[in-house]
């Protein structure tokens, strides 16, 4: 993979999760439903802005002590993690049946973001909330935890099931209080631009219904259905 530069990063960060979904439809890859995680992935603490980032990825586990080998597997993750592209994302499975033990709180968030990387995204859950949020680092999970329990990391570096999505490592996702998505590598230079054309395809609608709303009118069907057509055309990606 090509990795994006930190101002092809930024470019994108700048649109929310729902502009950046309507924009990879634009290059028809495959399934509209494709790389979305499904509601359990709650944004908890949000970036401030859309996180976008490379992931790395570890099963966890909290339900029992780690064995003795299992404590060197922090620091080989920490390891990998800090050679991920920047920014990085820890993408972290929950292996247990349900999540009893929080991986995520101030030390870890701080730890992490000391080594490049500006959020996680988990099945698991978070807690240390007011700490970590003053930090400034993105908390998407699926629950808030009181206990971190027996946490510990089972393995890392391998593929992982968040919200119904495989991640691998590498990956680069995009996260806001909308949810979590993939961005396939192969579009990722485009999507800023695509981006663009998202939101630019839905103003003949948009300015239409917005112009009747400041008359205090209703809008004429039969324009209606010619905005509508215009927006679907705009819809075709732009060479």
């Amino acid at each position: 993979m090509k990795q994006l530069t930190s101002e092809q990063i930024a470019e994108i960060a700048q649109f929310d999760t729902p502009t950046i979904a309507n924009a990879i439809e634009l290059f028809k890859i495959g399934s509209r439903l494709d790389g979305v995680m499904n509601p359990e992935i709650k944004c908890i603490l949000p970036f401030g802005k859309t996180m976008v980032g490379y992931a790395y990825t570890a099963k966890i586990s909290a339900a029992a002590p780690a064995t003795t080998e299992q404590p060197q597997l922090w620091m080989d993750y920490f390891a990998k993690l800090q050679s991920t592209p920047r920014p990085s994302l820890a993408v972290l499975q929950d292996i247990d049946p349900q999540p009893v033990g929080s991986f995520w709180g101030e030390v870890n968030a701080t730890c992490h973001k000391a080594l490049g990387c500006v959020g996680t995204i988990t099945n698991g859950g978070v807690r240390d909330l007011n700490e970590v949020e003053e930090l400034g680092f993105g908390f998407f999970a699926s629950t808030v935890l009181v206990s971190h329990g027996y946490v510990h990391i089972e393995e890392h570096g391998i593929p992982v099931e968040i919200g119904g999505v495989t991640v691998n490592p590498g990956d680069l996702l995009a996260a806001d209080r909308h949810g979590v998505i993939l961005i396939p590598h192969g579009i990722a230079e485009q999507l800023a631009d695509a981006c663009i054309q998202a939101g630019e395809a839905e103003l003949p609608v948009l300015n239409g219904c917005r112009k009747a709303l400041a008359e205090n009118a209703e809008v004429n069907l039969d324009e209606l259905k010619q905005w509508r057509k215009e927006m679907a055309e705009n819809r075709q990606l732009k060479s």
